[in-house]
């Protein structure tokens, strides 16, 4: 097992205590990300090919912005469809909310290795309040950007109202 179980342990127990669903046990072939595969709803983590523990907070996030029945069946590689395409703007935002409330460097998780080597440009936008995936989590009732925060006199994003998608926006 490679020695980064302590850097994977807060991240975990955060995925516990949102009530998202991961297992620890080895994966057969190939998958998107070294380590990690969805099966309906339940992120599977084998810790022996795992390449970067940030790679499960992006995949958590996956999970964790779409709607319960969605979610319950989310396995594998995502289809190319534009529910997952603006599941990715989510994911990378959640993610990036998750580390802020970790108190994670998000550059764990947005590494040189991922995202076509733009890691450190969406660390940048985020912190420029450039709003990648914002609107799509406050659309899905997830976070406020900062004029809704002010009227519902809550913090903005990267502050979450809630963690997990709980229904699909009409």
């Amino acid at each position: 097992m490679k020695s980064f179980l302590s850097e994977i342990s807060p991240i975990l127990s955060f995925l516990d205590r949102i009530g998202l669903l991961y297992k620890l046990e080895e994966i057969e072939g190939q998958t998107f990300l070294p380590g990690l595969k969805l099966s309906k709803g339940t992120l599977i983590i084998d810790l022996n090919k795992l390449l970067y523990p940030g790679d499960i907070l992006h995949e958590a996030g996956h999970l964790a912005c779409m709607p319960p029945a969605i979610r319950q069946e989310m396995s594998d590689d995502l289809a190319a469809s534009d529910l997952h395409q603006g599941g990715e703007m989510m994911a990378i935002a959640w993610s990036y909310a998750a580390c802020i409330h970790l108190n994670i460097d998000p550059i764990v998780v947005f590494h040189d290795d991922g995202y076509r080597a733009g890691g450190k440009a969406i660390i940048e936008s985020f912190k420029q309040e450039i709003p990648m995936g914002i609107p799509l989590l406050q659309w899905c009732g997830m976070t406020f950007d900062h004029i809704q925060a002010e009227k519902h006199q809550t913090q903005p994003f990267p502050h979450m109202q809630r963690w997990l998608c709980e229904h699909r926006p009409d």
